[in-house]
């Protein structure tokens, strides 16, 4: 697999998504730091989007709608999003996408959910360098710090390049930037979901659910997301949207 072209340009047209909406201050934050010497659309659900995944709306029509400054919001997902704005928006092809920065992490089995994450991965699919952004926080967010830390990870990768259809997972400390220790590449850790269902009944005596539960737990794990951005770390994980697990294939191949 080849590299792909280095970012190694004077001024970057960067895209930016997320899952939390247009207003997020920390699409705000992202797009005020980036802003400062590189061309940056962003495009993003005009309403929250958590948890949606790496849906595609095929069964509606999909509105845009402007609000200056290069800045759109549509009715879709992230997915959606980057997909309009690499195809229908943007005046040629993004050399770079972030997604985020997001409220909150998505580390371990989150990557799975994340519409967050998906936003990249739709890039990568599309063979765009891509970053996924979040930052590990549940309150008073520090989004000028954590943009901050998002352009060095920027000015790194203007010289360098991102391996095809790969895109980087990257999780931030809720903490000023002289606090954060430094960067550390990761593997996904895993999580541990105290997921609960909740029953209730309507006034009309049907019942509904809702689902929820505490997802901060997790196993500390050397070398993962988890672990490392608990230690203070930036954590920098590597994905690639081809989930085959190859140390398997032998095994099935002779069974079958």
């Amino acid at each position: 697999m080849g590299l792909a072209s280095p970012l190694s340009v004077v001024s970057l047209l960067i895209l930016l998504s997320n899952d939390d909406g247009i207003g997020s201050e920390g699409l705000i934050a992202l797009k005020n730091e980036l802003s400062r010497t590189d061309e940056v659309w962003a495009i993003a659900p005009e309403r929250e989007r958590t948890c949606v995944g790496h849906a595609i709306t095929l069964h509606k029509p999909l509105r845009i709608k402007e609000h200056g400054d290069f800045s759109f919001s549509t009715n879709g997902t992230p997915a959606d999003a980057i997909l309009l704005g690499v195809k229908g928006l943007l005046p040629r092809k993004p050399d770079l996408v972030i997604s985020g920065i997001n409220k909150g992490p998505n580390m371990g089995q989150d990557v799975t959910y994340s519409g967050t994450v998906a936003a990249a991965k739709e890039a990568a699919f599309m063979e765009i360098p891509s970053i996924a952004v979040s930052l590990d926080g549940r309150k008073d967010f520090l989004f000028d710090e954590a943009a901050r830390t998002v352009r060095e990870l920027v000015e790194k990768m203007r010289a360098d390049s991102l391996r095809e259809h790969i895109f980087l997972n990257v999780n931030i400390p809720n903490l000023l930037r002289v606090s954060i220790k430094g960067f550390m590449v990761t593997r996904l850790g895993k999580r541990i979901y105290n997921g609960k269902v909740v029953e209730r009944t309507d006034p009309r005596g049907g019942k509904y659910y809702w689902i929820g539960g505490d997802g901060d737990g997790f196993e500390p794990i050397e070398g993962t997301d988890l672990l490392a951005v608990s230690e203070g770390y930036v954590s920098i994980t590597p994905l690639h949207w081809d989930m085959t697990t190859y140390a398997a294939m032998e095994t099935f191949k002779s069974m079958f």
